[in-house]
């Protein structure tokens, strides 16, 4: 770790100069290298929550269904564990180190996780994949929202954040081929599914050593020339006429500090940002437990209660991953025009009833495997964005010194209390598909749940849209401005 200056104070334009570039082919590179990843992510457990039917049959790890449920409790245990401690070393150490790190592990681990010759093996190797994934959260998002201009930074957050779903199609549609025992034995073709993500991987890994480190990190951590340099080079081939001028209150001033300690970040955290800690926790934890009790037993659902067999699964999961994609890039635009507060809101309460309305016709019997689909996916469309904006706020609206401690706290607390439990609950709500009661009350307080992160939005929540991360949430590290900035109906916004 690079040894810091602590009584210096340095003065640096670095943050405004990146919210005002435009769009350039670097933040394609930034895209592609670092939302790349939650493609691979939605493959790979894609693959986890689609097998877990066929891990069920006797010719392959013969798990009872609750055991099914807890073999993605446990892999999101591993991501909880994975958030804070990952999280914690990439403000520590920077974005760029962590971000290699993580997707090295999780790459690993979920290749050997198909190479399970047990329940026990399974859950050991999914849990330490889990560690890798929950990083990669943690790091990913601080880095792409300090890389963004901040006219982009909530589509592409929230773009980037619903590629998973992307991804997960993509798992869907090679499944119709690793999961036909026409093609493949029963268990031959789950182990293959679980490999396929790390051989993408490596293309990924290639991409992301061109990503450099966060400027905004580097400024804020002692290396204020580095953070220069960097910001340069974003700004080589873009036309001067296209960059707004620098003006005195464009430049603020910082004075490097030790790493934050826990103490700091409590008191950051419950003192002096309670409001905004408790609309992420509600963010995170109901969005959370909604689509971890939906996603991970959506195939329990359609082979005990529709008949669906194992192998025709991924032709009904294939729409219902591009529906979540889909919200998450169609809508993700309108959090930066029509602002964070009407748009979270919006989707999450949206979202809450038209769950509740689809429960109510899976009570009542009047759905086939085709509509309930169908409806899935018109009710994921919107919480695919809501979902993706809990990330977005967690990372945008605490300080840059603990901004992925802050994503992994909330990532952590909300997958403990709405991840973890929800898979095991839900699928023993499932059971053998026998009653339809359980499961119905399920749908409901998943709906409610996402009502109250939606209402808590409305009434909390943050309006950072086109704000620079600064102005949203001063790093601890400045102390102060070289001028006031004019009043906020003046200030310049780059084209």
């Amino acid at each position: 770790m690079t040894d810091v200056a602590h009584d210096r104070t340095v003065k640096s334009t670095v943050p405004y100069r990146i919210d005002r570039l435009p769009w350039t082919r670097f933040h394609w590179l930034v895209v592609l290298a670092l939302g790349t990843a939650w493609v691979l992510d939605g493959l790979e457990i894609q693959m986890a929550a689609t097998i877990g039917s066929v891990l069920e049959d006797k010719e392959t790890l013969n798990l009872t269904t609750t055991q099914v449920g807890m073999t993605a409790s446990v892999y999101l245990l591993g991501e909880v564990i994975g958030a804070l401690w990952f999280g914690r070393l990439a403000d520590r150490l920077g974005r760029r180190k962590l971000f290699l790190y993580t997707l090295g592990l999780y790459l690993l681990f979920n290749g050997l996780s198909g190479f399970a010759w047990d329940f026990w093996s399974f859950l050991a190797l999914r849990f330490v994949a889990g560690m890798g994934i929950g990083g990669e959260y943690a790091a990913v998002n601080s880095a792409i929202d300090e890389l963004i201009p901040a006219r982009y930074r909530g589509r592409v957050d929230i773009a980037v954040n619903g590629s998973y779903w992307f991804g997960a199609a993509i798992g869907a549609a090679a499944q119709l081929l690793l999961l036909n025992p026409d093609i493949l034995p029963k268990d031959i073709g789950w182990r293959i599914s679980l490999l396929v993500g790390p051989f993408i991987g490596l293309a990924i890994w290639q991409l992301r050593k061109h990503i450099p480190e966060s400027p905004r990190w580097l400024l804020t951590h002692g290396q204020p020339e580095e953070a220069a340099r960097i910001v340069d080079e974003m700004e080589k081939g873009v036309p001067p006429e296209q960059l707004p001028k620098l003006e005195p209150h464009h430049e603020i001033e910082v004075r490097p500090a030790p790493p934050v300690t826990y103490r700091q970040i409590a008191r950051v955290m419950l003192k002096q940002y309670r409001t905004r800690s408790i609309l992420g926790f509600t963010m995170m934890v109901t969005q959370s437990f909604l689509y971890n009790a939906i996603f991970f037993t959506y195939a329990l659902v359609l082979a005990n209660f529709f008949g669906v067999e194992d192998k025709n699964i991924a032709y009904y999961f294939f729409p219902f991953a591009i529906g979540n994609f889909l919200g998450a890039v169609v809508l993700g635009p309108f959090f930066d025009t029509w602002g964070r507060r009407p748009m979270i809101a919006g989707t999450y309460i949206g979202s809450a009833v038209l769950l509740a309305i689809s429960g109510y016709l899976f009570y009542i019997d009047a759905l086939t495997a085709v509509t309930q689909t169908i409806l899935w996916c018109i009710i994921f469309f919107f919480a695919s964005a809501g979902a993706s904006s809990a990330y977005l706020t967690v990372s945008e609206i605490f300080p840059l010194e603990l901004r992925s401690q802050a994503i992994a706290f909330f990532f952590a607390i909300s997958q403990f209390f709405g991840g973890v439990i929800a898979p095991t609950v839900f699928g023993s709500l499932v059971g053998e598909g026998e009653d339809r009661g359980p499961l119905f009350y399920g749908y409901l307080f998943g709906a409610a749940l996402m009502a109250v992160g939606g209402i808590v939005a409305a009434v909390i929540g943050v309006n950072a849209e086109r704000k620079s991360l600064e102005d949203i949430a001063s790093p601890l590290s400045m102390v102060g401005r070289s001028a006031e900035p004019p009043p906020q109906h003046e200030v310049v916004v780059p084209r």
